[in-house]
């Protein structure tokens, strides 16, 4: 598919539209499609995205801004027409093959009203692209921008529902906005939220990334940590029977080993397929992960560290501890620390700590573990976050049905 993103600018411009721009132009190019970014300002940012320059596009442009001027005192410049005229045929040469039109924002606003009044020429005059307006602000319905505004002609664009274009916004208050503003049915507006890109924000290391999407971790919850070599006093067998109590009460929970076998003793490897044979009689195959499985290599500490922003709760059921660096870490990181009460993690995590007796019931601290994340409002929206707003899952969910759709009409 053939797809045309439009604004006034495009990367490396920093914006918050430009920002969604490049995120939208990746994942659809990585999704296949062949994606233009037409812009008055910008340059290419990505080897797979073609990027073409239309300076009249751009709401900065001298002589948009001249006219604008005259618009905002409710003065259609004789000019207005020759220039609309101008930059549709220039925009028609660069559409004129693609299957989408995706004009963000420049039908909403009035920065540049020759742009509007163009796009809404093409969609008049031509069956294909098909056209999208994605709504991101509305001029009509924002304040600041009311002085500047008239009834007619060419402000009437930014208020009036286009026949035959998808009307998309980002969130469910900008849709309400919308649908009272041109007088439409909310179920006729696409909603579609911004996204996050998970993997950049937190600063993950490639490999961490990699473990990411093989274990498919952005859906689970909650993540459970427990960062320790596959050794018999770590105790990591009472790790898994809590997760298989927990599972029962949330099916997604994942506990996540990041160590290898320990060094020094042969013992280990008994032990670790001692481990695996009671994930097995668990059924926990798909909740338990031994990254030890995963890479016969040492794991680096940035990729140990990354595990820490993605958990939810480090998990600590160790027999034995000498000191007990992983609280320190967890502290750090600040997420909740569940762990055997005994006297060298007592001291170095004091009262600010869950504990659990080792002689206690799995059931009883999966139970005392749930209630604690289950009451927590931040944990909450941290899973959801995590499970909705990643722009992979966007993408994925929302923003390639829609594209279906649009190619299918």
């Amino acid at each position: 598919m053939k797809i045309v993103l439009l604004h006034y600018s495009a990367p490396p411009v920093v914006g918050g539209v430009e920002s969604v721009i490049a995120h939208h132009a990746r994942l659809m190019a990585d999704a296949g499609h062949e994606v233009r970014i037409v812009a008055g300002r910008g340059d290419q940012t990505n080897e797979q995205v073609e990027f073409i320059s239309i300076p009249l596009a751009d709401s900065r442009h001298p002589v948009v801004l001249s006219v604008k001027s005259e618009l905002d005192q409710g003065n259609v410049p004789a000019e207005f027409p020759g220039l609309v005229e101008e930059l549709t045929r220039t925009l028609q040469a660069v559409v004129s093959d693609a299957d989408c039109l995706i004009a963000h924002n420049v039908c909403s606003l009035n920065k540049n009203l020759i742009l509007t009044a163009a796009i809404k020429k093409i969609s008049d005059e031509m069956s294909r692209p098909r056209l999208i307006l994605w709504h991101h602000d509305l001029a009509w319905t924002t304040p600041r921008y009311r002085a500047e505004l008239y009834q007619g002609y060419p402000w009437d664009l930014l208020c009036k529902a286009w026949e035959g274009a998808e009307q998309v916004t980002i969130s469910e208050f900008r849709c309400r906005e919308l649908a009272q503003l041109m007088s439409i049915a909310e179920e006729k507006i696409k909603v579609i939220p911004n996204g996050v890109d998970i993997s950049y924000f937190l600063k993950l290391e490639k490999l961490t990334t990699q473990y990411v999407d093989q274990l498919d971790l952005l859906r689970a919850h909650p993540i459970l940590l427990l960062p320790v070599r596959i050794t018999s006093r770590k105790n990591i067998e009472l790790a898994l029977q809590v997760v298989a109590e927990l599972r029962s009460q949330v099916p997604h929970v994942k506990l996540i080993i990041t160590g290898p076998l320990g060094p020094h003793n042969p013992a280990n490897m008994q032990y670790f397929e001692k481990l695996k044979s009671v994930r097995a009689s668990l059924k926990l195959e798909s909740a338990v992960s031994f990254l030890a499985e995963l890479n016969d290599q040492f794991l680096p500490d940035e990729v140990v560290s990354d595990f820490y922003k993605l958990a939810d709760a480090l998990l600590l059921p160790s027999r034995e501890e000498g000191f007990g660096i992983p609280i320190l870490e967890a502290g750090l990181a600040g997420i909740p620390i569940f762990c055997a009460d005994i006297p060298p993690l007592r001291d170095l995590g004091k009262d600010f700590i869950h504990y659990f007796s080792l002689e206690e019931a799995p059931a009883n601290i999966a139970a005392r573990i749930w209630t604690q994340l289950s009451t927590s409002t931040l944990y909450a929206y941290r899973v959801q976050v995590r499970s909705q707003y990643g722009w992979r899952h966007v993408y994925q969910e929302q923003i390639e049905p829609l594209l279906e759709r649009m190619y299918d009409r």
